[in-house]
């Protein structure tokens, strides 16, 4: 039965054969809310240094503003870039990009995928938390939200995992683009 590119679920495109291009995206509401304590920050320490008397106190005054500004952008920024992911497989790669602006981003050779593996569980606490995650014994993350993720075998010997919606999906389109592994001659 063939599937018209009218029924294809949003952001997937399809042809006679087999989709051409899988993307999927995840989301997370709740940094919103870290975003608006950054932005907190960045006000008040703007406050500060706007309505304040710069006449006694300078260096502990301009701490505070410097400091309440710092915190702000980092927390702003940080948050803003982890809000969601856009995962996006062609017939060459797989390519990650986070936040609006799409950075950090991570494009990996489908030739440099050994396997691919459907997670149904892939929580923040596992990684230490939310966004661009590294831990030595388990691999590289980019963990957005609690939820069902992609983890891909690298030739290396390393791990990237990423949490994204219809992962199940995802990890059959990768499947379909890996070179078989060789054949071993027999012994």
């Amino acid at each position: 039965m063939r599937k018209d590119a009218a029924d294809a679920p949003p952001g997937r495109r399809t042809s006679d054969r087999v989709t051409e291009i899988w993307t999927g995206r995840a989301h997370n509401r709740v940094q919103w809310l870290l975003a608006l304590g950054g932005f907190a920050c960045l006000a008040l320490g703007i406050e500060l240094a706007v309505d304040s008397s710069w006449a006694t106190g300078i260096a502990a005054l301009a701490m505070s503003v410097v400091g309440l500004i710092a915190v702000g952008l980092l927390v702003l920024f940080g948050t803003l870039a982890f809000l969601h992911v856009a995962v996006k497989v062609d017939k060459d790669h797989l390519e990650v990009r986070c936040g609006h602006v799409g950075l950090p981003r991570r494009r990996i050779p489908l030739a440099h995928v050994v396997d691919a593996d459907f997670a149904p569980r892939v929580t923040p606490r596992q990684w230490g938390g939310w966004g661009y995650r590294w831990r030595p014994e388990i691999g590289t993350a980019v963990v957005v939200r609690r939820g069902e993720g992609v983890v891909l075998s690298l030739g290396d010997g390393r791990k990237f995992t990423v949490t994204v919606d219809d992962a199940e999906s995802a990890v059959r389109h990768i499947r379909d683009r890996l070179k078989p592994a060789p054949a071993r001659p027999a012994a």
